[in-house]
């Protein structure tokens, strides 16, 4: 099957990638990138459909990918798979089904290392924030609130495909976690992210079950969060930086976390 022209099946497509009330009425996003691909396939996501150049000569790459999917595959003309890959010489984008994003499929155990990112308003931020989670032992991560979508094209091809490494949860309320850590059989403790923390980071015991919570780009962490936290932990900082971006201070505390289990 061939696709040449912006006809119904590419706008569907297309809708995938700015389009959230698309994307998760349809179930499905868009990955793009070697790596990404990669990490889907092998993290197990249902690939739909595979996207290819039809007028270029596939790599050994791409070529394999083809061959060892049961996925359908269809020739996309250059100009039109370059808008779908946000890149001019791709030679393949997967549309995969959205994987299971529920709070409740998520069981923290003995040495569970999460993240929750409050309200962020950047899927950039997400897939930055998914990257070092990944790097750095953590196995779930969270959104909060009114937040980007975590499977926005820019949030997965950002964390270079480790969204697909960890238990991702889109959350709407704080109640909720509260809820889901009051049931949860291992006890875990919520360690905040502020400037005016009240416990530099190095004390902080990171080496039980941990969540770290980390708040929006501009305002913080909002009241519900800090009012459940354990603890409230500050990332001392020197120079004319007032703060440390929100991605880049989850980053420094994973770290810590990682440093601390050794």
């Amino acid at each position: 099957m061939r696709v040449t022209t912006r006809n119904a099946r590419f706008q569907q497509w297309q809708a995938l990638l700015a389009n959230r009330t698309k994307r998760q009425r349809l179930g499905q996003l868009l990955v793009q990138g070697v790596r990404p691909i990669n990490l889907a396939i092998e993290h197990g996501l249902t690939i739909d459909t595979l996207l290819h150049n039809a007028d270029a000569r596939l790599s050994n790459w791409a070529r394999g990918v083809l061959d060892e999917s049961d996925a359908e595959a269809i020739a996309v003309a250059p100009e039109l798979l370059a808008e779908l890959a946000d890149k001019d010489d791709a030679e393949l984008v997967a549309v995969a089904r959205r994987p299971d994003d529920r709070l409740g499929a998520i069981t923290p155990s003995p040495d569970f290392l999460g993240v929750a990112f409050d309200r962020p308003t950047s899927p950039g931020n997400i897939g930055t924030l998914a990257r070092s989670a990944d790097a750095f032992g953590a196995k779930a991560l969270m959104t909060t609130g009114h937040a980007a979508d975590v499977w926005d094209p820019k949030a997965v091809r950002a964390s270079t495909g480790s969204l697909f490494a960890l238990s991702v949860a889109r959350v709407d309320a704080v109640a909720d976690v509260t809820a889901w850590l009051a049931d949860s059989p291992t006890p875990v403790r919520v360690v905040g992210t502020d400037e005016h923390g009240d416990t530099d980071l190095a004390e902080c015991d990171l080496t039980g079950p941990v969540l770290i919570v980390v708040g929006n780009e501009t305002t913080g962490l909002a009241r519900g969060w800090r009012d459940r936290v354990d603890v409230m932990a500050r990332i001392p900082i020197t120079g004319a930086a007032s703060s440390l971006n929100a991605a880049t201070a989850a980053s420094i505390v994973l770290y810590e976390a990682a440093r601390q289990r050794g």
